[in-house]
């Protein structure tokens, strides 16, 4: 079993990845990673990331956060992240890094933000 699925659906412009697993070193990083590339050559620049059922979240995941954000802003798109779970909430915090995400716990105000 894979540690993290990515589902992927659409709410007007903006794409919403449905993720599901562990955001981890191995393959959880690199999908991620790969989907968000291949949404940027698709030419689809905004994206949110929905954590709801993201069970874990290690440094390599954090890392590859920053450089999806990275990416995308480079693009000039949005990234945001809806649903944190508290562990990633707080993994985020200590980081402090959730200053530099839009966060938001409502499907609908993540929408209306873009």
């Amino acid at each position: 079993m894979a540690e993290l699925n990515i589902s992927e659906g659409q709410a007007g412009y903006v794409t919403i990845l449905e993720m599901d697993g562990r955001v981890t070193i191995d393959e959880g990083s690199l999908l991620l990673r790969h989907t968000i590339r291949r949404l940027l050559t698709e030419g689809k620049k905004k994206i949110i990331l929905n954590f709801e059922s993201v069970r874990h979240i290690d440094q390599s995941g954090i890392g590859e956060l920053v450089s999806s954000f990275t990416a995308v802003n480079k693009e000039g798109g949005q990234l945001k992240l809806l649903n944190l779970t508290q562990k990633s909430k707080d993994l985020l915090t200590i980081t402090k890094l959730l200053t530099v995400f839009e966060v938001f716990e409502n499907r609908e105000k993540a929408l209306e933000s873009f």
